[in-house]
């Protein structure tokens, strides 16, 4: 998830109120001001982005990442 804030007097402020239990670990990537709410100025982790299909697909050996060369191409696997 992914809330929209500022900073006042050296504290990160929300703008709109969050159920954040106390204590929770958080990231804060800063945007520029001119930067506004537009697709071009947004950052979306690969996974939040790609999450839903991430696994999707069943069957696939599991070395499928690190030896794809062998079974696209017939090189030999690492």
């Amino acid at each position: 998830m992914s809330y929209r804030g500022h900073i006042k007097n050296g504290v990160v402020v929300l703008d709109e109120p969050a159920a954040l239990p106390e204590g929770a670990a958080v990231e804060v990537d800063a945007v520029s001001a001119s930067c506004t709410a537009d697709v071009a100025c947004k950052k979306t982790r690969f996974q939040d982005r790609y999450g839903s299909v991430i696994g999707a697909i069943s069957g696939m050996p599991p070395d499928l990442a690190e030896n794809h060369d062998h079974y696209l191409h017939g090189r030999p696997k690492k």
